[in-house]
Formats: C-alpha cells, structure tokens, sequence
C-alpha cells in the first residue's frame, strides 16, 4: 500500500486535550492522514472541530453511527482504514461495536469498556470481524520501557523476585482542601466512569506496564482503595499488594491525591541477577542495579540500545524524546497491523507490538478484582482467568 493511512476519530474535539494528542501522535511520521470524523455529540460542534482540521464537510458527520454507515458505504480508495475512539469509557463498547461490525478497524483509548462484561463481549465482536484492535496504552511506546522488556525477556534479571510500579499524581490537591474549586472530572462519576476513578483511569496504566515489561500474570490481590475528596463515591488513592504467578510479588499504588507530583509513573522490576528502573517523567534513561556492582544508566539513541527500543527511536542521543513521540509508536506499531488487514495479510504469526484486546481485559480485571478486593474483608482475592 503505497499511501498514507486513512484516519477517522470518534470525540476529541475542541477543547479535547486526548484527542489532540491522539492527532498529533498519528501525525508524527507521516503515515497516517485524518480524514473524518465525529467530534462531538453536538452536529454544530464537531462540524467546527472538522473546520478547525481542515477536512471537507462531507466527512464531517453529526453521529458516530452516521460515521460508521457513511464511511463504510465509500469507495474502496475513499473510506477511512482505521477509526479511533476518544469518547468517554462508556461509549468504548458501542462506538467500537458499531465499526467493527462496519468493517473498520479500530484504535481505542483505555480503559477499553464500562465493565469487564463490555471488554469480554468486544473480544467475540473483535474476533468475529477480523479487523485490527488497538488499545493506546501509551507508556508502552517508549523506547527505554521496550528495552526493558527486551532485558527480561533474555533473562538478564535472573529469576524476578518482587516489582513495584507507582503512578503519583497530586493535581486534586486542592478538590480535597477546599483552597480552589473542585476540579471538574467527568472521570468521578460512576455512571460515565464505571466503578472506579484512580484505579480505572492511572492504575490500568500501572497494571499494563507491570505486564508489557515483564509478562507477569496476576494470580491473586489485595487492594485498598480510598475517597478523600468530599462528595464523591469514586476513589482517589489505592494501594494493591500483588501475587503473581510463578511467586513474583509485587506492589502497584495509584493515586490523584500524591501532594506535589505530578505524573511521576514509575517501575521497578528485582531480580535475582540485575534489577532495572524506570520513570515516565525522565523517560530517556533505564537504570540498571546490582548490588555487587556499580549502577548502569542506559540512555535512550545510543548504539548500545539495541532491538526494539533502537526500532522506536527517532533521533540521536542527547535529544529527548517523550510523551507525544510514545504514543506515536503506538500508532506505528497499529499502523503495520492496519496495513496487513488491507493486504489481506492480517494476522503475523510473529504479532504486534502494540497494546490489544486481551490487554484491555486484563485491565478491566484489574479494575473489578481490585474494587472487591477492597471491599471484602477476606482482602485476598483470586484473579480471573483470562485466555490467551
């Protein structure tokens, strides 16, 4: 396929912060062009949202499901390839429902669903379809995080003994304090949310690094979550202690309440030979750590840096690289998918490399084992089996 991908998007319309980044980040390295969309449920705004993008009102329509109809009543050599979804989680189902079935493939923002009932019944429907699903777990785009897991992978950390992974934020702060008005935070309300704040919108993001780095399965958890901002039902805060299977151990904290940080995602993976470390926030360097030797830092675009990390690196050392560029690898990673599908040569045996169905089950796992666990006095509980 010798052109750009044809890219459609569901929400991220004015005012959007996601659905810029999304935009910007399939942009980056211009494979992919956005084509359509429907940026709002408002049909006055999301034509605004097509004039501010420059695309031709034709393909600029008043509904997601005029969307899905319009666009797959085109030409071959029109309709969009790909549609991606940043509406709030509980529309996931239905918007990717509706393409899927229009025979469009789709990238997703997390959590993937409402509920882990959505997130199982989208799998038949993904399944069934045939067509490329991504979920834009971002983190996972970052070259040092894939080097990470390249480390692992050949057993360079030995046998895995215990791994902690924190995302501290501190923006709601002063919802808490009541210094400033509450922040506005659609994220808090459980019917446009699902059961949980923190742990649905950052501490899926924990869980999916933990996995993508180590490839660890959750056994069983105990969790405790907590509400301190007054007059809401959804938490702001948890703490998960973690059992793996195999024996690993682990902690996951999440929290929108950490006074002070700001998005200070981290990881730390022991193990019997080397441990390694990682933050979002100086994502450019892997600290490697042995405590019969001196502590190595890896940085990102050095000739050192080999396999995938060098795959997802754009430019040489000594020039950051960061958030919007993690995303886009994401996007690249889906984009050889998406090119696959349209050849008629979907799926590799050796697979993608990017977040998927499975990873978006997982999550939504996460999020209800977590929310019993807290709320049961036995604390322990089993996590679901999820098939490969």
């Amino acid at each position: 396929m010798k052109r750009k991908l044809r890219m459609g998007m569901v929400g991220g319309g004015r005012g959007a912060f996601i659905g810029g980044v999304h935009r910007r980040a399939a942009a980056l390295d211009g494979e992919i062009e956005l084509v359509a969309g429907a940026f709002s449920s408002d049909p006055k705004k999301s034509a605004l949202s097509g004039k501010d993008f420059y695309l031709k009102p034709s393909r600029v329509y008043g509904s997601y499901q005029e969307m899905a109809k319009k666009e797959s009543e085109l030409p071959e050599n029109e309709r969009i390839d790909f549609v991606t979804i940043v509406v709030q989680n509980y529309l996931h189902f239905e918007v990717a429902k509706t393409f899927l079935e229009a025979g469009i493939n789709v990238i997703c923002d997390k959590p993937v669903t409402l509920d882990l009932e959505q997130a199982r019944e989208l799998r038949k429907i993904i399944n069934k379809s045939k067509k490329v699903f991504a979920l834009t777990h971002n983190y996972t785009g970052y070259p040092m995080v894939k080097l990470a897991r390249q480390m692992i992978r050949k057993g360079e950390l030995g046998k895995l003994i215990k791994v902690v992974c924190e995302y501290p934020q501190g923006y709601a702060i002063t919802a808490l304090t009541g210094e400033d008005k509450a922040i506005a935070n659609w994220r808090a309300d459980p019917k446009i949310a699902g059961i949980s704040n923190c742990m649905g919108d950052i501490g899926t993001h924990a869980e999916n690094l933990v996995h993508y780095i180590t490839g660890l399965e959750i056994d069983r958890l105990c969790a405790d979550l907590s509400v301190n901002i007054p007059g809401r039902t959804l938490d702001d805060d948890g703490n998960v202690l973690v059992r793996f299977k195999g024996g690993t151990r682990g902690i996951i904290y999440a929290s929108q309440v950490s006074n002070g940080d700001e998005n200070d995602l981290n990881i730390r993976v022991y193990g019997t030979k080397k441990s390694l470390e990682w933050h979002q926030e100086e994502p450019n360097d892997l600290i490697v750590k042995d405590a019969r030797s001196p502590r190595q830092i890896y940085r990102r675009g050095n000739d050192y840096v080999t396999g995938a990390a060098a795959d997802n690196t754009r430019i040489p050392f000594g020039h950051p690289e960061g958030f919007i560029e993690a995303f886009a690898n994401v996007y690249n990673a889906a984009a050889v998918a998406i090119r696959d599908e349209r050849a008629g040569k979907f799926p590799r045996k050796s697979g993608y490399d990017f977040p998927d169905i499975r990873d978006g089950i997982i999550g939504m796992a996460f999020i209800e084992t977590v929310v019993k666990s807290s709320k049961s006095k036995e604390k322990w509980v089993k996590f679901p089996a999820i098939p490969k």
